[in-house]
């Protein structure tokens, strides 16, 4: 009987420490993991309003069901390491927008920060110009406000024009 006396206090301290490894092993894994989500930041260069757009870039909406509907041209220029695209985010939207440039492989070449509804962002800075004439993607992402959850994704392909 004495013998159970003295095993239970040691049974308890070990059952603790065990639960508290456990909980330090897993809180150390969901910190460390590479897949985790780090919301985007908000676009510094956005502008309230709607952009004055040249003739001849293609700008018009484009539609994402009923999820929402953002602009921007289908007929991308770039000049150095910018790109003009004009990516706009309609003010009947209730989603924040973000538009990334692929190359051909799918490789990210730019992207922009959130875009707010209302608000457009001219251009975009390219990481690496691919070639003129090459083949890209427009991707825009849209995202619940606050949760970041996703409202949709809608991709275009088009090609990029390098020079004026």
């Amino acid at each position: 009987m004495k013998t159970k006396r003295k095993l239970l206090p040691v049974a308890v301290i070990l059952c603790a420490v065990s639960l508290t490894a456990m909980i330090l092993v897993l809180a150390a894994g969901n910190n460390s993991n590479g897949n985790m989500f780090i919301p985007p930041a908000f676009d510094a260069a956005a502008v309230r309003g709607t952009p004055d757009v040249p003739d001849g870039l293609g700008w018009s909406p484009v539609e994402a069901a009923d999820a929402f509907t953002a602009y921007l041209c289908g007929n991308v220029t770039a000049s150095g390491q910018t790109a003009d695209v004009y990516f706009a985010n309609a003010d009947s939207n209730t989603v924040w927008l973000k538009l990334r440039i692929l190359d051909g492989a799918g490789e990210i070449i730019g992207e922009t920060g959130l875009i707010r509804p209302g608000e457009f962002v001219k251009s975009v800075e390219l990481a690496r110009v691919p070639p003129n004439g090459a083949n890209i993607k427009l991707k825009i992402m849209a995202y619940e406000p606050e949760t970041y959850y996703s409202a949709g994704t809608v991709a275009l392909n088009t090609t990029i024009k390098i020079g004026g």
